[in-house]
């Protein structure tokens, strides 16, 4: 499989995974015609289906206007679903299909994988999906691990995981204290030492790629993450590298190195 980032951090999200044969979109949080630029650039026309993690403005605000362009299937948990369908105009809510939470789904001969995650949303969740022998799996915006969050992590090849903040930086930072207590709550978002713990996890299981997403442009430095994380993953064969804010980031998924 193949990865793409198109963009990963609180101004937008989204990403393209391309395997035997189909091509999905996880969240369009970024503009319709950077999408469709990246889209391009990637050799799609259109992908087979668009996947949303959760409702929050990051994680959607280009589908409106995509879907006017590209009438593509839209994929999400009943409770995102329904806000989708009722914050999109006319028909093209008639494009947003419920997506069963831990039930395997089959995009031709790709399978994808809906789990929740711990966000201060109605409802929210990540994504496991396998094609070409391979699995990726997808879990940002997420305050805490869950075991369940866990369990589908566990055992892919790569995993897209956010190292939001640095708890120090984000204390010491000029945000409200309200916002503060909301990013540090179990459904807030992940900080740099609880990345390294997961990361440290999953790569002693067998994961072979860690991407570090959703870092804060306000309370992380991406250097900082980095660095914190790699160490945490010293005495593994993982690599590691960062999905940018802005810009592009393409990774071949291979098999576990265990």
């Amino acid at each position: 499989m193949k990865l793409t980032v198109f963009a990963s951090g609180s101004t937008g999200n989204c990403a393209l995974l391309q395997g035997s044969g189909v091509s999905v979109l996880l969240d369009a949080g970024i503009s319709a015609r950077r999408i469709r630029t990246a889209l391009a650039e990637s050799g799609v026309s259109a992908p087979d289906g668009i996947f949303i993690t959760h409702e929050h403005s990051d994680h959607t605000k280009g589908l409106s206007v995509l879907l006017k362009q590209l009438p593509v299937r839209v994929y999400a948990p009943e409770t995102v679903a329904g806000h989708l369908r009722r914050s999109l105009p006319g028909a093209l809510s008639m494009l947003v299909e419920d997506l069963p939470v831990e039930e395997p789904m089959a995009v031709g001969a790709m399978t994808v994988t809906a789990f929740p995650t711990p966000h201060d949303t109605p409802q929210s969740v990540g994504y496991r999906l396998a094609a070409d022998g391979t699995v990726f799996a997808l879990a940002t915006d997420t305050g805490c691990v869950t075991n369940t969050m866990l369990r589908y992590l566990t055992g892919a090849d790569a995993v897209l995981i956010e190292a939001n903040h640095d708890v120090a930086m984000l204390k010491a930072g000029p945000y409200p204290a309200s916002l503060k207590k909301r990013i540090l709550a179990p459904t807030g978002h992940l900080s740099n030492g609880e990345c390294t713990w997961l990361a440290s996890v999953l790569a002693q299981r067998g994961t072979g790629t860690v991407i570090l997403g959703h870092i804060s442009r306000e309370n992380n430095i991406p250097g900082l993450a980095l660095r914190t994380v790699r160490r945490g993953l010293e005495g593994t064969c993982a690599r590691i590298c960062l999905a940018p804010e802005l810009g592009r980031l393409e990774v071949s998924i291979e098999p576990c190195c265990v």
